[in-house]
């Protein structure tokens, strides 16, 4: 017998199930039927461990996600874009699959994604010079990684509004979240690693404003605007803190007994650093996550660096 609606759980899909994916597995638990994409088969056992089914499929190749149109009503996009170009190819893959999935259609059928999350990166507004960045700020990506970026979004919000346009009917609720600096001192990689490199912070005059979220804090609010963001918005993740990157740093080595880098002009540093990190240091914003705090009633649970530490 078919349970009436009401006490059905809700499916929803993970698109890019790694470290954050499997935080916001951890989040959700019982409160819906989790279907998670995985492209190595080394990945799912630990998914299902953590209750999720698991559907094979490589953002990468288009023919592998026909099977996903029956479960695409509510979708959270983590996976990132390619290493290379300029647009998302990634989105645009699974885009298709909404669009002309590999179940059977009526003509003129609206696809069946209500609701999807993307997360983005603050990186889509480059260098800002330390100035406060509200969610109206132009897009001004100075990287070919922000400009793919830029470029998902757009590719997400735009197809939302066509949905309304082209069926008559209420636009898919697309969000997207745009995602600082994420760590949490249980990942692969996080800030304690970046003490024991011995590359030189820069020097107060040069230093940039750093923005961080802790990873669950991230999970938490992926899932709240999951349910509560409307159509097409944006939202800033910020922790409480917003300071600059090496008195960040100075704190978190007097707390855990470490030696505090030293500290260099950022001329000297550009031939000390990869040009990767050298893409975060020329780039200075204060994230306001002011938005995402009123209207989804989101609150980090680790207001800085600090706490994170001592909770760990």
């Amino acid at each position: 017998m078919t349970l009436p609606r009401r006490f059905r759980r809700r499916r929803v899909l993970i698109v890019g199930c790694g470290d954050v994916g499997q935080r916001l597995l951890r989040q959700i638990g019982r409160k819906a039927q989790v279907l998670a994409l995985v492209r190595s088969p080394a990945k799912a056992q630990p998914l299902r461990n953590l209750g999720a089914q698991v559907l094979a499929g490589d953002l990468d190749s288009a023919a592998s996600l026909r099977r996903l149109g029956p479960w695409l009503a509510h979708v959270i996009h983590l996976a990132p874009p390619p290493a290379q170009g300029e647009g998302d190819p990634r989105s645009q893959a699974l885009l298709r699959a909404l669009r002309h999935p590999g179940w059977r259609r009526k003509p003129g059928q609206a696809p069946r994604l209500s609701r999807l999350v993307y997360a983005s990166t603050t990186g889509v507004y480059g260098d800002c010079g330390g100035a406060l960045v509200r969610e109206t700020r132009p897009l001004s990506p100075r990287t070919p990684r922000a400009r793919r970026r830029v470029a998902a979004e757009a590719l997400w919000r735009g197809w939302g509004q066509s949905v309304r346009t082209r069926y008559s009917r209420p636009a898919p609720r697309i969000s997207v979240l745009r995602v600082p600096g994420i760590y949490a001192f249980d990942r692969a990689s996080n800030p304690l690693d970046r003490l024991d490199d011995p590359t030189p912070l820069l020097t107060p005059q040069d230093d940039v404003w750093v923005n961080r979220i802790h990873a669950d804090d991230l999970a938490r609010a992926l899932w709240l605007a999951h349910w509560r963001a409307p159509a097409g918005r944006v939202y800033h993740l910020r922790d409480q803190a917003c300071t600059r990157q090496g008195d960040d740093l100075d704190a978190l080595a007097d707390a855990t007994g470490r030696p505090r880098l030293p500290r260099v002009p950022l001329a000297e540093l550009r031939g000390l650093t990869t040009p990767m990190r050298l893409s975060f240091l020329e780039e200075s914003r204060r994230i306001d996550p002011a938005r995402i705090r009123a209207e989804l009633r989101w609150r980090p649970q680790w207001p800085d660096l600090l706490t994170a530490w001592a909770g760990r």
